[in-house]
């Protein structure tokens, strides 16, 4: 027996190419990124699902549509997996903050795990409310398959957590292109398998991915490299 979970991070916004801070900004899919939502929910038009779940903000919620729609479902709201907030960082440019926000962004940069810019959520105020939501899902539906459709860094925090790598490197040593498919396998609640991370071969016809290029991570950041 196992339980399938399609998890997904929503298409493009009006944001993705600003190298933007927007976790709780409510900004919303940009052209490139509906059609990628529509050819994702081509790409598992045929894969059964019994429920599609979605993060409540715009963006995750009309991805999810696209999801549900082939399968005549109606996407179900969670707040668990919101996007992580960034507090007074919200709607800034990563080397904006840097140069305004020094010592703050420096603390960041070098465990945002543990700490969390003013007002916002550290990586594990995240897991704290996004791993047992996915894991009560996973009971919910076991032996069944159903898409989760959430956000960059609730994403890589989860696989983080589920996989036991280094979640104080998740920014910089995993990443979610928009409208990416990942892939989780349960046989139980304490045996997850990625089965496909990252994938986008719904929309782009290449053969491997593009070299990571900005991403909101310093380590990423130099355009020149």
């Amino acid at each position: 027996m196992t339980t399938r979970v399609f998890l997904i991070r929503h298409g493009a916004t009006e944001l993705t190419d600003e190298d933007r801070f927007a976790g709780a900004v409510n900004v919303m899919l940009s052209a490139a990124g509906r059609e990628q939502a529509r050819l994702l929910g081509q790409r598992l038009s045929k894969e059964g699902l019994v429920a599609v779940y979605s993060s409540p903000l715009q963006r995750t919620v009309d991805t999810a549509e696209y999801v549900a729609r082939p399968h005549s479902l109606t996407v179900e709201k969670i707040d668990a997996m919101l996007e992580i907030a960034h507090g007074h960082w919200e709607g800034m440019r990563r080397a904006d903050v840097e140069h305004d926000f020094a010592e703050e962004y420096r603390r960041w940069e070098n465990d945002p795990y543990t700490f969390a810019p003013s007002g916002g959520e550290s990586g594990l105020d995240v897991t704290a409310r996004a791993l047992p939501a996915l894991i009560a899902l996973v009971e919910k539906h076991c032996d069944q398959r159903f898409a989760i459709v959430s956000h960059k860094a609730t994403i890589r925090l989860l696989l983080s957590s589920l996989l036991g790598f280094d979640p104080r490197r998740y920014r910089d040593r995993l990443d979610q292109s928009p409208a990416a498919l990942n892939v989780l396998d349960f046989k139980d609640v304490s045996a997850p398998r990625l089965t496909l991370f990252n994938s986008v071969s719904h929309y782009a016809d290449v053969g491997l991915p593009e070299v990571p290029h900005r991403r909101l991570s310093k380590v990423w950041g130099n355009e020149e490299s």
